[in-house]
């Protein structure tokens, strides 16, 4: 095998098992947003709530509720301690985390609004009712739907994107326990 792919030559300490899985939970739940989102309808004026887009709002409310619940375990659970990497890195890495936190809290709020100005009810996980977050027919809830489609979207995919960089990066170039803190072996 490639001593590219060669496992790193200490073992990293692991994020706890409650930690990957809420991980792997929120990467399961963007990525089912992605594709619900690309194959459901347009939303526009007179768009009818169809089966499509209440998934939609079921997996958004969901994916709130759990990066939240993400927020809270992560204030209350440290982190396994990260390799040696140079300032710039780690305050690389912690702003990134914090965009993607806050991308990931603004894109299903900015939904919700969008679902609440439309008059469409929206449940936690499509099962507990939420309340509106703006009256039905306030321009804002519109406003935010564009940035919820136009603008946060991008974000969040160029967010992805830099921390899958990140990971791959310190796996295949740097060789370091980075990746292996959250897949124990890699």
């Amino acid at each position: 095998m490639s001593a590219v792919l060669e496992a790193p030559t200490q073992s990293p300490a692991v994020y706890d098992p409650i930690s990957r899985a809420l991980h792997w939970l929120t990467v399961l739940l963007v990525a089912a947003e992605y594709i619900v989102g690309s194959i459901m309808p347009s939303i526009h004026r007179g768009t009818p709530l169809g089966t499509m887009i209440k998934i939609h709002l079921a997996l958004g409310s969901g994916l709130l509720l759990l990066v939240l619940l993400r927020i809270v375990w992560r204030l209350t659970h440290r982190p396994p301690p990260a390799p040696p990497l140079p300032v710039w890195q780690r305050r690389l890495a912690g702003l990134t985390h914090i965009a993607l936190y806050l991308v990931l809290i603004l894109m299903p709020l900015a939904g919700w609004a969008n679902a609440s100005a439309r008059g469409w009810a929206v449940r936690g996980f499509g099962v507990v009712p939420l309340p509106a977050l703006v009256p039905q027919g306030q321009r804002i809830g519109f406003l935010l739907g564009d940035v919820h489609a136009d603008v946060l979207y991008w974000i969040l995919l160029g967010l992805i994107a830099v921390h899958i960089g990140a990971a791959l990066y310190h796996r295949l170039v740097k060789r370091d326990t980075v990746l292996g803190r959250m897949l124990p072996g890699w």
